[in-house]
This record gives structure tokens, sequence and C-alpha cells, in this order.
């Protein structure tokens, strides 16, 4: 405490002086000191190890995906895709979404919270003033003024200063919780961040997928329909059995089945785009992400596997949630022990206004404190038991992070290498479907065969058709979750 009438500092009392002494000397942070954990000493993310590159199939999104070592995910990694549209979308989710400003108003709570506890350091500073209309029992008890007069006004304002002396950094550790607290705020808005985009690219993906899946599906049963008239003429004319109508009829009804839960799909993956990007589900315009425009980014990041705990949003946040209860440790332990507390007064007092503040009205005291919390039926010890199984769940909960994004990793790079293989086999079956097709018509345009049988075969490449387009919508969605997994990165906040 500084004061800035110099009687004061000469009038400091030598316990004073002690008291300030041995504050300095004790100014240490009692409880555990937090430190970072070690990350996992692992060198691939899987329990095999990596092929250099995923299987190859024709068509678009067929390339060859490398891996690569000890790279990391580039800024703005939905880029990759070389979609203006999806570019848009993002953009506009990070601009709108109410999750984002959530975000970021609990780190700016965070932030504030931290700085009010930071304001504990330095002296508590309050003036007052008091005044009064007094009367005075003359002549029953010594006078109290210089006046004989019974009625008197009695001003008084004054400057209290007060310190608690942070001797066994009690202060500290919560300054030191509350500002771990902030930075998993901040990483929390990271992963709000990641999150978000990795949905809306997930999604724009699934949509256009979603339209792929439904023009082919809606061609199969135009080609279905168009086959049961064909058999009913020729059930008319007697050439076929009543049962061969009634067989197609069944495969029709079965194939406009699958037609209504792919519009479901369609219709919900718009919504949710809408809600992703801030608005309403009848605001969001027709969306124009087209599943032959994308690209397939070929070279995939993976980083140096260790270093996956660094990059994750969430572990990092786990983390300062570990650092933060580890400091709350502290503050329960400190509780145990004495609290001090400095304080002085200064001010003037006076029966006129006028006469504030001249020789002879001043006061002013200084006076030191302890407290020492003898017994509090045992709140203080459940308190620190509390700070210590706290400390246990964050550690727990920190590990399960960690085994949650290496898995998250592990997962979809297995699904990778899976898609890979299915889109090949899936071009396989196009490139067959597609031969297949084209024989049959030149053998109609022979006479060689009905025209039933050109119809079954275009059913047949129509299907393929789509299970390709299946089949490359899992593969893109499928690179957007292993950027999402290994962390991500974005150029700037919004």
């Amino acid at each position: 405490m500084k004061l800035k009438d110099s009687r004061y500092r000469r009038a400091l009392p030598p316990w004073g002086i002690l008291t300030m002494g041995v504050c300095a000397v004790l100014g240490a942070c009692v409880g555990p000191n937090f430190h970072r954990p070690a990350p996992p000493r692992v060198d691939r993310y899987t329990a095999e190890a990596l092929p250099p590159e995923t299987a190859s199939a024709l068509g678009p999104g067929g390339a060859a995906q490398k891996f690569l070592s000890e790279q990391v995910v580039p800024r703005d990694w939905w880029t990759l895709f070389g979609s203006a549209e999806l570019d848009t979308l993002v953009t506009e989710a990070l601009r709108a979404n109410p999750s984002v400003r959530a975000a970021q108003a609990a780190l700016r709570q965070a932030q504030e919270n931290t700085a009010a506890q930071r304001g504990y350091y330095l002296p508590t500073v309050q003036g007052s003033f008091d005044a009064s209309r007094n009367h005075d029992a003359l002549g029953v008890l010594s006078p109290t003024l210089a006046s004989p007069a019974s009625f008197f006004n009695l001003f008084r304002p004054a400057v209290t200063v007060s310190y608690l002396p942070d001797v066994f950094g009690a202060n500290r550790r919560q300054v030191e919780s509350l500002a771990a607290q902030a930075e998993a705020s901040r990483f929390q808005l990271d992963a709000t961040y990641l999150t978000l985009t990795a949905n809306v690219v997930t999604a724009a993906i699934e949509e256009a997928g979603l339209q792929a899946q439904i023009s082919g599906t809606e061609r199969v049963i135009a080609l279905e329909r168009e086959a049961l008239s064909v058999l009913r003429r020729e059930l008319d004319l007697g050439a076929i059995a009543e049962g061969d109508v009634f067989a197609q009829e069944a495969a029709l009804a079965q194939l406009e089945a699958t037609l209504p839960p792919l519009n479901r799909q369609l219709q919900q993956t718009h919504d949710s785009l809408a809600a992703l990007t801030g608005r309403l589900p009848a605001e969001l315009k027709p969306t124009h992400v087209e599943l032959d425009r994308l690209m397939l980014p070929t070279e995939l990041p993976l980083g140096v596997p260790s270093q996956l705990v660094e990059r994750r949003p969430d572990v990092r946040a786990a983390e300062a949630q570990l650092h933060a209860a580890t400091a709350q440790v502290g503050v329960t332990i400190a509780n145990f022990l004495p609290q001090l507390t400095l304080t002085g007064d200064i001010g003037s007092s006076a029966t006129a206004i006028s006469d504030l503040f001249k020789a002879g009205t001043g006061f002013w005291s200084l006076g030191a404190g302890a407290s020492q919390t003898l017994f509090a039926g045992g709140t203080l010890v459940h308190r620190k038991r509390a700070a210590d199984a706290a400390l246990d769940q964050a550690g727990a909960l920190y590990r399960s992070t960690v085994l949650t994004a290496f898995q998250n990793v592990a997962d979809a790079l297995h699904a990778l290498n899976t898609d890979a293989e299915g889109l090949s086999a899936a071009s396989r079956a196009e490139i067959a479907s597609q031969k297949s097709l084209d024989v049959v018509r030149h053998q109609l345009e022979l006479g060689s065969v009905s025209y039933l049988a050109l119809i079954n075969a275009e059913q047949a490449y129509q299907q393929v058709v789509v299970s390709l387009a299946q089949a490359r919508t899992n593969r893109y969605a499928d690179t957007a979750a292993l950027f999402e997994a290994l962390g991500g990165s974005i150029a700037t906040a919004p």
C-alpha cells in the first residue's frame, strides 16, 4: 500500500514493515504446479502401416490420394475441393452461424473474468462522505465541541485503502485457473470453427451426391415404367404370361419405394445447410454444388502423429481445463492458511464544510490484521477433496479426448482406403455396364434382341451410375472428415 502523505510513511510502525517483508518472502504459490501432459509416443495413426497412396479409379474423383507425412493441413482446406459455391457457403456459415457468436461471447466472458480477478493484486481504494445533524447533551457528558451549542452539523470525507497481500498465492492460483479457462474458451472457439466448416462441407457434398442419386433413380424408374408398358403390350398379344407383368410391377414398386427416402434425405440436408449458415430453411436458396464439378484433394498431409495433440483444438481445450483444475487445487490449499489484511484511512472531520481539510481537522489510521479459520464444519477439507476429484476428472477427460482424436484420424484413413477400393469397383462396373449397353443397342439394330432387352440393359447401367455417385460422395465426404480429424486450419477468424 502506498500513501501519498509523508506523515504516514514516517508513522509506519516496525511491525508493519515486518509484515510487508514477510509477505514478500512468503510470496509463493501453494498447491501443485501444472505441467503439460507428454504427447503420445507413436509414429503412425493406424495399427498397420499405411500404403503410400490409395487405389485409383477412372472418372471424376478417381485419382489416387497420397499420404504425406510431416506436413500439416493447409489453411482454408475446403478450397481444395475447387468449388466457389462451397467456399461461399463456408464463408456465410462462419459469418452468420449463432454457435460461432456464442463461442466468441464465451471467450470474451472468460477473458473479462480473468481481468477482473487480476484486480485483486492491487489495493482497493474507496471514497466516502458522511454528513449528519447532531444534538449534544450539554452538561451531561464531556462536551464534544468547542462551541457550547447543543445542535451541530458534522461532515466527514474520507478515503479508505485496503489490501490483501497474496502471501500464499490464493489469488495467483485463482487468476491462473481463470486464465486457463479463458484459454479453453479460445480453443473451444477454434473447435467451433473447425466443426462448423467440416459440417458445411460434408452437408454440401452429401446434398450434391443425393441429387445425383435421385437423378439416376428417377431415370431407372422411367425405364422400369417403359419396360412395364412393353410387357403389357406383349401380354395383350399373348406373347408372355401374366406373371411376367406382375413381376415387373413388383420390381417397379420396389424401385419407386427407394425414391422418397432419398428425397427426404435431400430435404433434411438442405435444412441442415440452412441452419449451419444461420438461416431459416425457407430462406436458403438452392445450392449449386455439383458432384461432377468437385475436385478431389489428392495430397493428404497427415503431419507427425505425436503432434496431433497440438493441432486438435478439442485436445488443447481439454488440456486447458486440466490446467484450470490443477490451479483450483492450489486455491483450496491456500484457504487453509492465514489471510492477512492491510488497511489505511485518511480524511477530515468538521462541523462546517468550509472548515474541512483545515489544520487540526484531519485524521488517519493504519492497521493490519490476520485471520485463520479454526473450524468450519469440514467445509475446507471437503472443498479440497472436491478439487482433487475435479483434477482427476479433468485428467481422465483429457486422456479420453486424446484417444478420440487418434481414433477419428484412424477411422478416416481406413474409410479413405475402402472408399478408393469401392469407387474403383463401381467405376469398373460402370464401364462394363456401358459396354453391355452398347452391345445390346447394336444387337437391337441388327434385330437379334427385343426392345425390352435394351430397356433392361439401360436399367442395369443406371443402377450402376447411382452406386457410382454414392461411392464418389463417400470419398469426398471422408476426405473432409480426415481434414477435420487432423485439426483443420482457417486463415482468419470472422
